[in-house]
C-alpha cells in the first residue's frame, strides 16, 4: 500500500475545530438534475445575495469521521447510512435527494485525496467529513429553491469535549429544541440554530451541554443539541430515550447493536422521564462528535442527579460500549459486514 505523507501538525492537540484542508467536492442541481460534480481546492462558496440558503434556510448536512487504522488503511465507519439519513433530510426539507452511490463515491475521493490530513492511528483524533446540500438560487416568496449545491468538506480535529473522556455536567434546558411533528428527526442546520443560545446560556452558567426535553410535555428527556442520550440502569440494562423528535444517531443505532450482539447487555429504547434519571448508574452521550462521552451529573434547576458509576470516569457499561465500537473503527476489532468502507 502507498504510504501518504502526513501534514507536520501535533495531532494528539488539534482540538475540535475547522482547519482548511487540500481538495472538497461540489455538485449543483440545476433544470431538475445534478451535474457530474467536480474536486475543487477552492473552498470560496459564491452565491447571490437572494440565495434560498440565506433567506428560508434550506439546508441539511451530515458528519462522519475517516480514520487511519491500526494496519495503515484510511476507513469510514457506516457512510452508508449517513448516505441514506441525509436523503430523508433532504426529502424533508423539500430538497432534491443527492444519489446515495454519488455520495459514496464522492467521499471516497474525498478523504483519499486528503489522506496527508486523516490523523495517524493512536493519536486520538480523526478525520471529520461534512457532507451539506444548501438552496443555491434566489427565492423571495415562500418556497422551495429550484437549484441546490451539494458540497464535502474535511478537517482533522480531535475530542469533542476538551479534558477527552471527564464525566460531563449537563443541565436540564428551558428552552426547546424540536417541536412534536417538526423537523427535530431531520439533520438540518435550522436545529442546531435553535439550540445556540440555549449553548451559550448554559456554558455562561458552567454546564458542558443541555438536556432538552419533549416541547409537548416536558416530561421525556429527548437529547442534547449535538448527541443523543443513553443511560444504564443498576441490573446493567442500556435505556435509549425515544421521541420521534430525536434525530436518528448513526452512533446510537450502532451502540445498540455492538450492546446486544456483542457484549450481552440487553437495551431498551423508550420514552425515558426526567422524574426516573435517579434510578439509573450511568450516563451518556452518544454521536459522531461526541462518539460516547459520560455524563457524570444532571442538574434540574439546582436538583442534581448524580450517576453513581461515572463520577470520575467513565462508568463500566460506558466503557465497554466505547472501547468496542472505536476498536471497530480503528480496526482492532472485526465490526459487523458492511459497517467498515475502506478507502485507502
Amino acid at each position: 500500500m502507498e504510504m501518504t505523507h502526513k501534514k507536520d501538525l501535533d495531532w494528539s492537540n488539534i482540538g475540535f475545530g475547522y482547519r482548511q484542508t487540500d481538495w472538497r467536492y461540489v455538485a449543483n442541481y440545476r433544470n431538475g438534475a445534478w451535474d457530474n460534480g467536480v474536486m475543487t481546492t477552492d473552498p470560496s462558496v459564491t452565491l447571490n445575495e437572494c440565495a434560498g440558503i440565506f433567506q428560508y434556510c434550506q439546508e441539511v448536512f451530515e458528519g462522519l469521521k475517516a480514520y487511519e487504522t491500526k494496519d495503515g488503511h484510511i476507513v469510514t465507519f457506516r457512510p452508508d447510512q449517513n448516505a441514506e439519513r441525509m436523503m430523508n433530510s433532504a426529502t424533508g426539507l423539500e430538497m432534491p435527494p443527492f444519489p446515495k452511490e454519488r455520495f459514496l463515491e464522492a467521499l471516497d475521493q474525498v478523504v483519499k485525496l486528503n489522506a496527508a490530513w486523516v490523523p495517524p492511528y493512536g493519536s486520538g483524533a480523526t478525520l471529520y467529513v461534512r457532507p451539506y446540500m444548501f438552496a443555491s438560487s434566489p427565492v423571495i416568496g415562500v418556497k422551495p429553491a429550484e437549484e441546490y449545491q451539494f458540497r464535502i468538506l474535511c478537517t482533522p480535529v480531535g475530542p469533542y469535549f476538551k479534558g477527552g473522556v471527564k464525566p460531563l455536567t449537563i443541565c436540564v434546558s428551558d428552552f426547546d429544541r424540536a417541536a412534536p411533528h417538526g423537523t427535530g428527526h431531520i439533520k438540518a442546520g435550522l436545529n442546531y440554530a435553535m439550540s445556540l443560545h440555549a449553548y451559550v446560556d448554559a456554558h455562561s452558567r458552567g454546564y458542558d451541554e443541555n438536556m432538552f426535553l419533549d416541547a409537548a410535555t416536558r416530561t421525556c428527556v429527548e437529547e442534547t443539541g449535538g448527541a443523543n442520550f443513553f443511560f444504564v440502569t443498576e441490573a446493567g440494562t442500556i435505556v435509549i430515550p425515544k421521541s420521534g423528535s430525536i434525530l436518528p444517531s448513526i452512533t446510537r443505532r450502532s451502540m445498540k447493536v455492538v450492546a446486544q450482539e456483542y457484549l450481552n447487555i440487553p437495551v431498551e429504547e423508550r420514552p425515558v422521564k426526567l422524574a426516573e434519571l435517579e434510578q439509573f448508574v450511568e450516563c451518556g452521550l452518544c454521536g459522531t462528535a461526541a462518539v460516547i462521552s459520560p455524563v457524570g451529573k444532571v442538574v434540574d434547576h439546582g436538583r442534581e442527579i448524580c450517576f453513581k458509576n461515572c463520577q470520575n470516569a467513565m462508568g463500566p457499561v460506558t466503557e465497554k460500549l466505547y472501547r468496542t465500537l472505536t476498536g471497530m473503527q480503528l480496526g482492532e476489532i472485526e465490526a459487523p459486514e458492511g459497517w467498515i468502507r475502506r478507502i485507502v
